[in-house]
């Protein structure tokens, strides 16, 4: 089935997608579906990639759902 995501991009995301939100209707399952039918597994593995949907970090595989907001989070560094 079909739902619309609400998407919040930040850094190197923005750069990929060429914006900095957008929302999309999408048939993924889960953010793990979302990333890779977005087409950033390509050029941003998961390797310690985090994921928030509607404010909280959470995992991959947690079911989406209609009107989620969803933020991709590259690893941070700094001190």
């Amino acid at each position: 089935m079909k739902k619309r995501i609400d998407l919040l991009h930040f850094a190197a995301f923005s750069q990929a997608r060429g914006c900095s939100d957008e929302t999309v209707t999408t048939g993924a399952a889960t953010p793990r579906d979302l990333y890779a039918e977005l087409g950033l597994e390509t050029t941003h593995p998961l390797v310690a990639l985090r994921v928030a949907v509607n404010d909280r970090i959470t995992t991959w595989d947690l079911p989406l759902s209609d009107g989620d907001h969803v933020v991709f989070l590259a690893p941070s560094s700094g001190g």
